[in-house]
């Protein structure tokens, strides 16, 4: 071999064979994906049996979410049915291209965040039951004409701003992870978000003016 030939095979890399192991890992991910949207094609066309298999696929791994979320079993438990319940709503949503492992989680740390947010509102709220008077019949029956108002204001919504009201004020996403959700521009959820509280705050206005 001559001193020219030496150096380039010195200067050229050498040539790596695949890695069987992150190849396996690949094809392991790629059988979940197909897997799972097999599974979802099926809850979409009604087989409700095909999402109890998604629920015992992933339960382990949400639960274990939620615990690290909430800190707490009972209140994980909950969190868990809750957020599967929320994955049925919202499955026409979801993109079967992509995993279904991160879709549920971001259910899970979403719901689970809005969860210790009103706990922690509760824990430090003064308890004032015992020193307050009592709320008169005519202050319940207001309460109660203002909640049915804004049912039958929320359901006179068309389906996408309901949706995203939901999402973003019950839910505690962003414009962006709803945008991601239902496949629409941040900018788009921002102004759908703002039409439908528009017409929530006309339809609301009295309950709202006469609030102390």
């Amino acid at each position: 071999m001559t001193a020219t030939t030496t150096a380039r095979s010195l200067l050229v890399s050498p040539t790596h064979s695949p890695d069987p192991f992150e190849s396996s890992l690949a094809d392991e991910r790629r059988a979940i994906i197909e897997r799972d949207a097999a599974l979802v094609r099926r809850v979409r066309e009604g087989d409700v049996a095909a999402f109890d298999e998604i629920v015992k696929s992933y339960m382990r791994q949400v639960f274990q979410v939620a615990y690290r979320v909430v800190g707490h079993r009972e209140d994980a438990e909950d969190l868990v049915q809750d957020c599967f319940l929320a994955a049925y709503q919202y499955l026409d949503s979801y993109d079967i291209d992509r995993p279904f492992g991160p879709w549920i989680t971001r259910i899970v740390l979403n719901r689970g965040a809005n969860l210790r947010r009103s706990r922690a509102r509760r824990a430090t709220e003064p308890e004032t039951d015992a020193v307050s008077p009592a709320p008169s019949a005519l202050d319940e029956a207001t309460r109660a004409e203002a909640r049915e108002k804004l049912a039958e204001v929320m359901a006179a919504l068309n389906e996408r701003q309901r949706m995203i009201v939901t999402m973003f004020d019950v839910d505690g996403m962003t414009s962006t992870e709803i945008g991601e959700r239902l496949e629409l521009a941040p900018g788009t959820v921002r102004w759908h978000l703002h039409e439908a509280r528009r017409v929530l705050r006309i339809a609301l206005a009295r309950f709202i003016e006469d609030a102390p």
